[in-house]
């Protein structure tokens, strides 16, 4: 009989260290709000870059049509091209079952609402309804000038009328 029961006994051991895999669940956690929040970040980023991009090219545009303007004073065909313009970019901004059936008034009185303050039912964008149509349209009938300016303000403007009227959608 052995005099000291202990002495049986193995030595006393480290436990195994701990695996980096799989990791805790409050780690799968944080994953995936991280995860999360970058997607949105992306989506976020990206239709800021792309309503930035179309305002860039619309302004582009508007200038174009200004200058050909200036070089050869056809006021139908800046007029038609401003509309045209306007027209497209709002297709883009906006859902299109609200934009495509627009024209004349409706289409005058959607442009105020969505970042013309009035200028189109009232002010120069009254040359769409008419001179944009007429082959003997002259400055006359409008100035194309304000009309520049007030398109330039909407295509500024009405991006941030799509994002409130996005919100509302939601």
């Amino acid at each position: 009989m052995n005099a000291d029961p202990l002495s049986n006994l193995r030595d006393w051991h480290l436990p195994d260290p701990v695996s980096w895999w799989p990791p805790a669940p409050g780690w799968w956690l944080v994953a995936g709000v991280l995860l999360a929040t970058l997607l949105l970040t992306a989506h976020v980023w990206r239709r800021w870059h792309q309503q930035r991009t179309s305002t860039r090219i619309a302004l582009r545009q508007l200038d174009a049509l200004q200058t050909a303007l200036t070089a050869d004073g056809d006021v139908r065909r800046f007029a038609a091209g401003v509309a045209q313009l306007l027209r497209r970019l709002a297709l883009v901004r906006f859902p299109s079952a609200q934009i495509a059936g627009l024209t004349g008034q409706a289409w005058l009185s959607f442009l105020d609402a969505t970042g013309g303050n009035g200028g189109f039912t009232q002010g120069a964008g009254r040359l769409f309804t008419d001179a944009a149509y007429r082959a003997d349209a002259t400055a006359q009938d409008g100035d194309p000038e304000q009309l520049h300016k007030l398109a330039a303000d909407w295509i500024r403007n009405a991006q941030s009328a799509s994002s409130q009227n996005e919100k509302i959608h939601r």
